[in-house]
């Protein structure tokens, strides 16, 4: 009987190990090789030069926006496909391992790679962790149709050209995106139409367009009105997440069962109105042609709004097919809705959940100044680990103590409307919190107003400093500032300055349309002509004018015989307002000569 020594019996040990270890597809290799051998096994594929620089772009935007900690957050990349001819090596103890995978592409987990190495707690660590993503629910909810018509290519190639604009986009979803999907199930509708935001706002909370639409659903006036969505100076409920979610959602079930049952139809409709949709539907009836979406002559932009959802749906569904990379949103709320009460201020809201203003503002975009509306709504929404800690130290808060009083005593000349304007508060509240049943006030007397308990500039986000932000924005040019008076319009100021109506309207955040506000402050962009034109001038081919002022001439006769206004007037002479014009003083005018023929 042959006798087993130590040696053999080792020798054994480690042949058997090696056979497992080759019949499981692994090789062992000297820790000094392991990295060359891991590079050369991820360099297989052709396009590994394109997977790798997309990731690192992607690492690099998150930290560039968001800091180092956003680097947790893990990223849903593409892996490219590849064909597993060769044994791959174990990873090192001291780096992850990265999976290359055949049909079917996981996502890739942040490793803390300080931690000691498990190979069975990294693989339940990987598991878990793609289990909480959000983004396998969404795809299972998935139902709209034609996600293979032929007029998605052209969209599907530009998201797929631009990933970082994907990558933006889904990081700005992520505090939102949870609660609309879950809205969206609770309804019974496709889950496309939890992306839907991407195409009217690339979720961006304070997003106001050209046609007056606002917030990540885009809602005009009217209809954010027929909706329920309450709009004032304080708050405008169509920048509001948790309430336009609700409207716009029951605004798409409406459409849908206006159109019978057809999805793509209701979200042309969204987009255009559903008479225009209805018309169209009619003209094609008439002529005996299809009166699906495909077959409507409908308006530029309407054509191309339903394309684009379909194929963003399609990129969600198989980001590795289009090679981009979208951001990882965990399977879990991202806020909480908590109730405050009344009305409080909006910094020290911010302080008492341990945030700053800016990110209490993105979560509640809906208010438009320094608290909330004293009228409702009287929630917020508080980052989930934070709403606990908020609701305690609100509890203790005492109610006087929610905004900050002043004891304003009323003087000579004052209105309630200019006391409103001096504490950014409105005349209603004015007269609410002092019982006054007019607008009579008497100068000598006492009016308690709530007032902002920081400095203004610390709203950051408010109107009244978002608008200043977009104003003080350098273009090119020369700027020229401008004061509404009676009578301005948008198109007047844009024709005398020569300047295009929309980009008046951008400079200054507004749309083509909004109202102008007597006294409100524009600023305008003029190419710079010479020395003149920078030197209060207007410029350019405007025709200046010596004018001798005659008997019973006002500035404001004078401002309207030649068509300009009373502030250009007073910038061009530099006048002094408190005192009166004399009969035989010269002034200069710079005056439209194409608006004085019929003057």
């Amino acid at each position: 009987m042959l006798q087993h020594t130590p040696q053999i019996t080792l020798l054994k040990l480690i042949i058997l190990l090696s056979s497992v270890l080759f019949s499981s597809g692994c090789i062992i290799t000297q820790p000094t090789q392991i990295k060359q051998d891991q590079q050369s096994a991820i360099g297989v594929s052709d396009a590994k030069n394109s997977t790798e620089s997309l990731n690192i772009e992607s690492t690099r935007y998150m930290q560039g926006q968001q800091g180092i900690e956003a680097l947790r957050a893990p990223i849903e990349p593409f892996i490219i496909s590849t064909a597993m001819d060769t044994p791959q090596p174990l990873a090192s103890p001291s780096a992850p391992q990265l999976q290359l995978v055949g049909e079917e592409v996981e996502p890739v987990t942040m490793i803390d790679l300080d931690a000691p190495h498990n190979d069975t707690q990294q693989a339940q660590t990987t598991e878990t962790e793609a289990s909480q993503s959000l983004w396998p629910r969404l795809r299972s909810g998935f139902s709209l149709p034609d996600k293979q018509h032929p007029g998605l290519q052209s969209d599907q190639a530009w998201y797929a050209k631009h990933p970082r604009y994907l990558l933006r986009t889904s990081e700005r979803a992520r505090p939102y995106l949870y609660y609309i999907l879950n809205e969206v199930e609770a309804r019974g509708m496709p889950t496309e139409i939890a992306l839907l935001p991407i195409v009217e706002s690339a979720f961006l909370p304070f997003a106001y367009s050209h046609g007056r639409a606002a917030g990540i659903w885009q809602f005009i006036p009217g209809t954010g009105k027929m909706y329920g969505l309450k709009q004032n100076w304080w708050y405008d409920g169509r920048r509001d997440v948790y309430a336009s979610t609700q409207a716009a959602l029951t605004y798409l079930q409406k459409l849908h069962k206006t159109f019978d049952g057809d999805w793509l139809l209701a979200l042309a409709a969204y987009n255009s109105g559903s008479g225009t949709v209805s018309r169209a539907i009619k003209k094609n009836r008439k002529k005996g042609k299809p009166t699906d979406y495909w077959n409507l002559d409908l308006p530029k932009e309407t054509k191309g709004y339903v394309p684009k959802l379909l194929a963003l749906s399609n990129i969600a569904a198989d980001p590795a097919a289009f090679n981009v990379a979208i951001t990882e949103i965990p399977d879990e709320s991202y806020f909480a809705k908590v109730e405050t009460g009344g009305q409080i201020d909006l910094a020290l809201a911010a302080e008492l959940a341990g945030l700053n203003t800016d990110e209490l503002y993105n979560l509640n975009p809906g208010f438009n100044r320094w608290a909330t509306d004293p009228d409702g709504p009287h929630y917020l929404l508080i980052p989930k680990e934070n709403a606990g800690s908020f609701t305690e130290a609100l509890d203790k808060l005492p109610d006087d103590q929610r905004v900050k009083w002043v004891r304003h005593k009323i003087k000579s000349g004052e209105s309630l409307l200019s006391i409103a304007k001096k504490y950014q508060t409105t005349v209603d509240l004015l007269q609410d919190t002092n019982k006054l049943s007019s607008n009579m006030i008497r100068a000598g007397k006492y009016l308690l107003v709530p007032t902002a308990t920081r400095n203004l500039n610390s709203y950051s986000k408010s109107a009244e400093l978002r608008k200043k932000t977009i104003q003080q924005r350098p273009r090119k040019g020369h700027k020229i500032a401008h004061t509404v008076e009676s009578g301005d319009t948008l198109w007047d100021i844009s024709r005398k300055h020569k300047v295009g109506v929309k980009e008046l309207a951008k400079w200054n955040a507004m749309a083509p349309r909004d109202p102008l506000k007597l006294g409100q402050k524009l600023v305008i962009w003029v190419k710079q002509t010479n020395k003149l034109a920078s030197n209060n001038a207007p410029t350019a081919p405007l025709q200046k004018v010596n004018y001798k002022v005659r008997r019973g001439d006002s500035l404001a006769r004078i401002a309207q015989k030649f068509r300009v206004t009373i502030n250009d007037l007073q910038r061009w002479n530099q006048l002094n307002t408190k005192k009166y014009l004399q009969p035989g003083q010269k002034i200069t005018l710079y005056v439209d000569v194409t608006r004085q023929s019929d003057s």
